[in-house]
C-alpha cells in the first residue's frame, strides 16, 4: 500500500508541551474526562519546520482560531501558541519536523454542553521530520474514489479542522483496503472534495482545477499557496465543482498536504497518469517558495 511514501518519524523519548509546561512524552497525560477525547471536540492544526523557521505559521494559527471560534471555544493568543510550538522544537533540539498542535474542549463532566469545561487542553508535539522517499515524487502514488461521502457541509461546517475524523478514517480504510495511498471522497451530490488528509489538484487543457470550497472542502494552507504560486508564474488556476469523471479524464493529478508539500499521483482507480510537467513545476516552486520563507524566518 505504498507504505514507503509514508515519511519517517523518529520517535525516542520525545517532550510535549501540555498546557503551559514541557514534560517528557510518558507524562504527557490527558484525563479521561477531556472532552477531546470523549465526544471529539476540539480543532487541530500541523505544521512543519524547515531549519528551525514553522513554515506558514500565521496561516496555521489564523486557521486554529478560526477553527476554534467556530465550535465557540477560545484559543489562546497568538503569541502564546507561537511560543509553545518554539519552546517544543527546542526542548527537542528539532529543526525540520513534523508538528501538532491540539486544542480540546478540556476536562468536565460527561455531557455535551461545553459549559461545562472550565479549560480548555492545548497540547503541542514536535517529531524528527524525514522525508519522503524520492520514488513517491518520481513516479506518484494510488488513489482511489471512496465510497464513503464527506460529511454535509450543512451538518459540520468544513472550515473546522476537527478532532472528529471517523468519516476520513472510513475513507482511508478504504484505501488501505484497495492497497492505495489516499482516498478521494465525493461530497452528498457526487462532486469531488478532497482526500482523507490532503487536497488534490489535476490539469484539464492546461488548467489546474481544483475542487471549489463550495463542494464541502477544508481550504487547505498548501492548496492555497499552490494556487497563487500557479498564478504568480503565469499557470492557469480555477477552482469549480467537478465530477469523478472530470478528474479521470485529466493529464496530470497531485495531491497538496503540509507534509507531502506536492506530490504526484500515479492512478486513479485503474486510470493511470503520468508524473507531468506542471506538477514537476509546482513542486519546485513550492520548495522555492520554501526556501524563501525560511530564509526570511531565520533573519
Amino acid at each position: 500500500m505504498h507504505k514507503e511514501c509514508f515519511f519517517e518519524r523518529i520517535k525516542p523519548d520525545m517532550n510535549v508541551f501540555l498546557n503551559g509546561a514541557i514534560v517528557p512524552d510518558v507524562q504527557a497525560v490527558v484525563s479521561v474526562y477531556d472532552h477531546g477525547f470523549l465526544y471529539g471536540d476540539g480543532v487541530y492544526e500541523t505544521m512543519r519546520a524547515y531549519g528551525g523557521v514553522v513554515f506558514m505559521l500565521e496561516r496555521h494559527i489564523d486557521r486554529l482560531a478560526r477553527s476554534a471560534a467556530l465550535i465557540r471555544l477560545k484559543a489562546p493568543e497568538a503569541e502564546l501558541l507561537k511560543d509553545a510550538i518554539y519552546r517544543t522544537l527546542e526542548a527537542n533540539r528539532l529543526s525540520d519536523a513534523y508538528i501538532r498542535v491540539t486544542l480540546a474542549r478540556g476536562k468536565g463532566p460527561i455531557g455535551l454542553d461545553p459549559e461545562l469545561c472550565s479549560e480548555h487542553t492545548l497540547v503541542v508535539i514536535a517529531e524528527q521530520f524525514r522525508e519522503y522517499p524520492g520514488s513517491c515524487y518520481e513516479k506518484g502514488v494510488r488513489f482511489i474514489i471512496a465510497k464513503t461521502r464527506r460529511n454535509l457541509a450543512g451538518a459540520i461546517n468544513p472550515k473546522i479542522k476537527s478532532l472528529n475524523f471517523l468519516n476520513n478514517i472510513l475513507a482511508k480504510i478504504e484505501a488501505k483496503d484497495a492497497g492505495a495511498y489516499e482516498a478521494v471522497m465525493l461530497n452528498a451530490e457526487g462532486f469531488l472534495t478532497e482526500g482523507t488528509v490532503c487536497n488534490f489538484f489535476f490539469v484539464s487543457n492546461g488548467i489546474l482545477c481544483t475542487p471549489s470550497a463550495d463542494a464541502g472542502i477544508l481550504d487547505g494552507i498548501t492548496r492555497e499557496l499552490v494556487i497563487d504560486i500557479a498564478e504568480r508564474n503565469g499557470i492557469k488556476a480555477g477552482e469549480g465543482m467537478f465530477r469523478p469523471d472530470d478528474l479521470l479524464r485529466a493529464s496530470e493529478v497531485f495531491l497538496t498536504n503540509t507534509t507531502a508539500e506536492v506530490m504526484p499521483v500515479a492512478r486513479v482507480d485503474d486510470v493511470e497518469f503520468r508524473v507531468g510537467e506542471m506538477t514537476r513545476t509546482l513542486h519546485r516552486l513550492y520548495r522555492s517558495e520554501v526556501a524563501k520563507y525560511s530564509r526570511a524566518g531565520r533573519k
